[in-house]
């Protein structure tokens, strides 16, 4: 039996989720899982609409299952926020069998919104070292664009391509890896606070578990 079975959307996804799972313990303040990270290869709509079906066999296998994707490219960016989305993906699992004798969950769904990239946008000094461009240069770029309230790019993706475009430098999942193994995990942001939390409550030193009965 595993800790942890987590289902995500793409290589950059895959390799995000498996380096906090397998490197960054201390920093989340978990103790250390056994897990296994894969993919669906319907991306951001596929993990949307059939998460439920592709985790049933690992039901008996793992303690906990987590599902991750972006609401940008699930199909349902236009009508549904993340919440309602992490609600509907988290109550087919629970119907699915991922719950325990108590009715408790065993399952949590982040909706990143809109995309995984939103996490790259933090004032971490290890950004520009990631995306190969200075903090001045990545600043001006990132006058140009739309940008919310705390200062991040409306459009994280767009964003991101653009700055690596200007350093000359391809995508890669490299990144999201360097990214995910040295960025400071402490900044605040609705879907990683929630990742945290979940972590915590499973995996933490008490553990008492995650979430309501679902109906």
């Amino acid at each position: 039996m595993i800790d942890l079975v987590a289902l995500v959307a793409d290589t950059d996804a895959e390799w995000t989720f498996r380096t906090l799972l397998e490197r960054r313990t201390g920093a989340l303040h978990i103790r250390p899982v056994t897990c296994h990270v894969f993919r669906h290869p319907g991306r951001d709509a596929g993990v949307y609409l059939h998460a439920h079906d592709l985790l049933r066999p690992y039901v008996r296998r793992a303690s906990y299952a987590l599902v991750a994707l972006d609401r940008e490219g699930s199909g349902q960016e236009h009508r549904k926020t993340a919440q309602d989305m992490e609600q509907e993906i988290e109550g087919r699992l629970w119907r699915n069998g991922w719950q325990d004798a108590d009715g408790r969950s065993r399952c949590a769904a982040i909706v990143l919104d809109p995309e995984l990239e939103v996490w790259v946008w933090s004032r971490s000094p290890h950004v520009p070292s990631a995306l190969g461009l200075d903090q001045a240069h990545i600043d001006a770029i990132l006058a140009s664009l739309p940008c919310s309230p705390d200062g991040k790019p409306e459009r994280p993706k767009e964003a991101m391509e653009r700055v690596l475009r200007t350093a000359r430098k391809p995508l890669s999942a490299d990144i999201f890896r360097e990214l995910a193994e040295r960025v400071s995990l402490n900044a605040h942001e609705r879907a990683f606070d929630k990742l945290r939390h979940v972590l915590q409550c499973w995996f933490g030193v008490e553990a008492p578990g995650y979430g309501n009965t679902q109906t």
